[in-house]
């Protein structure tokens, strides 16, 4: 199986391709999963810095992250920050990149 198609445009491609010559859409990696975040990144960010909102503006979430900010000395946001963070972690790969990752 050295062929796949394109969920675009259905034009038959090969497996390694990336980006389909047709209609230009990005393709998913071999796993499965194309997605420009990291999850394991926001996970790590959400634990440790969750109370700056770091992991809010790694994930383009800049107004969150401005939130996260302004009430940094309540301690609150570093507690929903952990949670958050577990919270991408245990996501499954496909699950964080259609909510993130775009």
């Amino acid at each position: 199986m050295d062929k796949k198609f394109c969920p675009s445009c259905g034009k038959e491609l090969d497996v390694k391709a990336t980006v389909c010559p047709n209609c230009g859409a990005p393709q998913t990696s071999s796993a499965g999963v194309s997605c420009s975040k990291n999850k394991l990144a926001a996970g790590l960010f959400g634990i440790l810095l969750g109370s700056l909102g770091i992991h809010k503006f790694y994930l383009g979430q800049i107004g969150w992250g401005i939130v996260y900010l302004l009430f940094c000395w309540t301690g609150v946001p570093g507690v929903i920050g952990i949670i958050e963070g577990i919270i991408y972690l245990t996501m499954s790969d496909e699950a964080f990149c259609e909510k993130y990752g775009k």
